[in-house]
């Protein structure tokens, strides 16, 4: 794990879910992954967007050409975990179709330009990826 992304698991969990600096305010999970090729656990720091009973969350890799390592994880191995507030939850995760996405990403963009700004910066389409707690 990056330094960075270390910082804010740690500041994180110190503070129930909440985090300065560039994610202060905003809705912050610590998605639990399994690495799709080296089978090792993985901790990733993630805005997500509140669903009717699930989380969805961007594979925006701020804008970069291709989407993050997570994203490539959890499709490999869509049983994971999340971290929210002080809670842990076992989720599925399933990535949106066009339909299903379109809504989800433009509520997104609007509440948060940066990833109006995302979307530009790249050709690819960012997926958005719904973590559905299991029973």
């Amino acid at each position: 794990m990056s330094d960075f992304n270390g910082d804010i698991v740690n500041e994180f969990r110190q503070n129930a879910g909440k985090v300065g600096g560039m994610f202060e305010g905003a809705s912050l999970l610590l998605l639990h992954s399994t690495g799709a090729k080296s089978g090792q656990s993985r901790v990733n720091p993630l805005m997500y967007q509140q669903l009717d009973n699930a989380y969805a969350i961007f594979a925006s890799a701020a804008g970069a050409p291709s989407s993050p390592a997570w994203y490539h994880n959890i499709v490999a191995n869509p049983d994971a975990s999340i971290e929210v507030g002080t809670e842990t939850l076992s989720v599925t995760a399933r990535v949106l179709g066009d339909d299903e996405r379109s809504p989800i990403w433009e509520k997104q963009k609007a509440d948060f330009a940066n990833f109006a700004e995302y979307e530009g910066m790249t050709t690819r389409q960012i997926p958005v990826v719904v973590l559905q707690p299991k029973d």
